[in-house]
């Protein structure tokens, strides 16, 4: 599994760092203690982010959902 963040270049490191951080599914609580900030300093940076426009795109191989094609297989049963 790959993840990417599209239009992370219009993002400032401090928005970057609470997107990636919300992303991998952290509470805002684990992120002031990760980042030393406060809670309000992560909604707005993360509100910010948002607002840029910054969009994750999970990239998956067909195999991983079950759904790509194997050696030896055929195209019915």
């Amino acid at each position: 599994m790959k993840i990417e963040i599209r239009g992370v270049e219009r993002l400032s490191f401090r928005e970057r760092q609470v997107v990636v951080l919300k992303e991998m599914g952290l509470a805002t609580g684990e992120i002031t203690k990760r980042l030393g900030l406060g809670a309000s300093t992560v909604a707005t940076l993360y509100n910010r982010a948002r607002a840029k426009g910054y969009e994750v795109v999970i990239i998956l191989p067909g195999d991983v959902l079950g759904i790509g094609s194997s050696e030896g297989e055929e195209g019915g049963e």
